[in-house]
């Protein structure tokens, strides 16, 4: 198994991602990684990080940066490791593409050149929510800021067969994020997807609200890109409001550093069950292929977290199974 990582994409330059991807290497010691970039600066790199051989460098001389429009970069900068990349998995000498890129340019990539897979009507970004109860996936999380009903169907198929096929969950049940449980509830987006996604051929469990998700009432949550996106963020703000408040409470008294210190274990345990670092990156459902977007941000642990997130992918056959269960999906004309 090949997979391709975008080496200068993020904040951090290439000597993040390829700490990542060293690590990483170390982990999946039968997975060849190939780093993307200008060959000379990435093997110095190499070489001060001590990496194995089965890290190698492929060139790509060009970058597109974040500020640039995603679709003309991807046109016209074809030497972009961006653009390299999703090459690679398209021709098949890489199995999936790893990228902090910018975002929009690897979404537009990965639908020009991978393409999307046929009967799907729009890709969607995947977002794993960690809650106490289980793990919540919800999607689009901002690659669709409108959508049709269509394709909040195409959403929970495409969720459900991931978590079928990769995270082994054997009959994941989908929720649709709306403003009440009551089927009537919601926009006219919501109640139209409602008609098409409970005729489908999955464990729909109806509307659901927004503290579902953090109360994990079911495994998947569908809503359009807009919401998706505003429900990450703001779920990102809270886990870190509610640490810093920890800390401060904890730092305020003799009595609650006392406490905190008894405290201390589990609120790490918290602190690392929330931590994105630990999931990586979120994978682009519905092209053909397994794409994997990370925060601009990433570290090195999120990003070797990213390349086995996208091995697993892969392993699991993701996209074989999307397109097994689209055989099922229900007529939109009916």
């Amino acid at each position: 198994m090949v997979i391709a990582v975008d080496a200068m994409g993020g904040d951090h330059g290439p000597s993040e991602i390829i700490r990542g991807c060293v690590s990483a290497s170390a982990i999946e010691t039968g997975v060849e990684i190939v780093l993307l970039g200008p060959k000379e600066l990435l093997n110095r790199e190499l070489k001060l990080q001590k990496a194995s051989g089965m890290v190698r460098v492929e060139e790509a001389g060009d970058t597109i940066s974040m500020d640039e429009e995603p679709a003309w970069a991807i046109r016209n900068k074809p030497e972009s490791s961006i653009v390299v990349g999703n090459k690679l998995v398209k021709d098949g000498s890489a199995q999936a593409f790893v990228s902090a890129g910018n975002t929009g340019a690897v979404m537009a990539g990965a639908l020009l050149i991978m393409g999307r897979i046929k009967g799907i009507s729009r890709p969607a970004i995947t977002v794993k929510c960690p809650m106490r109860t289980r793990d919540v996936y919800v999607l689009d999380a901002g690659a669709n800021a409108d959508c049709k009903p269509e394709n909040l169907l195409d959403f929970a198929i495409m969720a459900n067969s991931y978590l079928k096929s990769v995270i082994k969950i054997s009959k994941p049940s989908v929720g649709l994020l709306s403003i009440g449980e009551e089927r009537g509830k919601g926009n006219e987006l919501v109640k139209e997807a409602y008609g098409l996604i409970e005729r489908a051929d999955l464990d729909f469990y109806g509307n659901v609200e927004g503290r579902d998700i953090a109360l994990g009432t079911t495994d998947i949550v569908v809503c359009d890109g807009y919401t998706g996106n505003i429900v990450l963020k703001l779920s990102e703000g809270l886990v870190l409001q509610v640490m810093a408040e920890f800390k401060a409470i904890a730092s305020s008294s003799f009595l609650t550093k006392l406490a905190g210190l008894v405290f201390r274990p589990g609120l790490m345990k918290m602190k690392e069950r929330l931590d994105p670092d630990e999931y990586g990156g979120t994978l682009l459902l519905g092209v053909d292929g397994v794409c994997t977007i990370c925060h601009g941000s990433s570290t090195a642990k999120a990003i070797g977290n990213a390349v086995l997130q996208a091995v697993n992918a892969v392993r699991g056959g993701v996209v074989e199974k999307i397109k097994e269960d689209l055989k099922g999906k229900p007529q939109l004309n009916v």
